[in-house]
């Protein structure tokens, strides 16, 4: 773990802790997940992604800086420089400001897919702001739309990138 991030964790705890807030428990998984292997070569599966950096094309509504538990679809044609970032962790994005392709990469993406590696793309990719606190609204909210989403763009495989 690098400083920044001690730094930041510190910081949240501070400033939760100055509102009266219990200190935040982190996630702990207990289960293992489920795993289900390919019914198919990667080189015939569409391939879906979904990122965490609050990413959402130029014209969309950004995000809003607290337990904002909505999503973006990003067409998967999207110009990479139409690419923007909204996230209540503003020190990660100046890398992915420079290169969205580090938060989402559609990019080499595109390039696996031309090369024949995947088989092709959904037409659309997802991003959420990966900065909700409450586990409940992730399990109950977040997840099951992400879940859902995924099942309608019928993917074999979902590419999960967290800022």
């Amino acid at each position: 773990m690098t400083a920044g991030h001690v730094e930041y964790m510190r910081t949240i705890r501070e400033k939760y802790s100055k509102m009266g807030y219990a200190p935040y428990g982190w996630h702990e998984a207990t289960d293992v997940p489920p795993w289900t292997p390919l019914a198919k070569p990667l080189s015939e599966c569409r391939v879906g992604m979904m990122c965490t950096a609050g990413t959402y094309v130029a014209g969309q509504e950004a995000y809003f800086y607290k337990d904002d538990t909505s999503h973006r679809v990003i067409p998967s044609d999207t110009a990479v420089e139409d690419l923007r970032f909204s996230h209540l962790t503003e020190n990660y994005l100046p890398d992915a400001r420079r290169d969205a392709n580090c938060a989402l990469p559609i990019e080499p993406l595109r390039q696996l897919a031309a090369e024949g590696v995947i088989g092709s793309l959904a037409d659309n990719f997802f991003s959420c702001m990966g900065a909700v606190y409450s586990k409940r609204r992730v399990d109950e909210e977040l997840a099951p739309a992400m879940y859902e989403a995924f099942a309608e763009a019928e993917v074999d495989v979902a590419y999960l990138v967290p800022l």
